[in-house]
């Protein structure tokens, strides 16, 4: 999976814009037509200032173009990550996102299914989900089985949850889109 230049620069300007719009209260930003906002792709975005971690919202599957689910992902990640304040407007120009298009989950049975650095995980067990973005298990030079169980843990289970009966542990690839 390959974004072209131009399409890249359609769905960082739409975050961008639906961002800006949302934080400031000003009215939603019209979108393009561009071919890839046709498109429904799972997608997430990631906000970072000076660096460091400040949104990241997502959804996995959807039957919703990209012009549509794009801008929301984009505003619930400056706004409604219960891990952070919502972006105030003197954060806007210090903000770099980053939009993670994901291909569809793919059912695996354990860690020598995963490739570190090219899949990202969904476990899922009694009611609960995790799911960690593929550049995580980078960032942390975690092992396929330190991923496993770091997955387990943000879903709220036992690390080894998904070894037991009943879960499902699903891999799925990105294709990292920044500014």
């Amino acid at each position: 999976m390959s974004t072209d230049a131009a399409s890249r620069s359609v769905l960082l300007g739409l975050a961008r814009r639906a961002i800006d719009a949302a934080v400031r209260k000003a009215p939603a930003p019209a979108f393009d037509d561009a071919p890839i906002l046709r498109e429904c792709r799972g997608v997430f975005v990631t906000l970072k200032h000076a660096g460091r971690l400040r949104g990241c919202i997502g959804r996995i599957e959807t039957d919703e173009p990209l012009s549509a689910l794009l801008p929301v992902m984009a505003i619930l990640s400056a706004t409604k990550d219960p891990r952070f304040p919502a972006l105030s407007p003197a954060e806007l120009a210090g903000i770099h996102i980053e939009i993670s298009l994901l291909t569809v989950p793919v059912l695996i049975g354990g860690p020598a299914e995963i490739v570190i650095g090219r899949h990202g995980l969904m476990v899922s067990a009694r009611g609960r989900r995790g799911l960690l973005l593929p550049q995580v298990a980078t960032e942390y030079e975690w092992s396929a089985d330190e991923f496993l169980a770091q997955t387990c843990l943000k879903a709220s289970l036992a690390p080894d949850a998904w070894r037991h009966a009943g879960a499902r542990v699903h891999t799925f690839e990105t294709e990292i889109i920044a500014e």
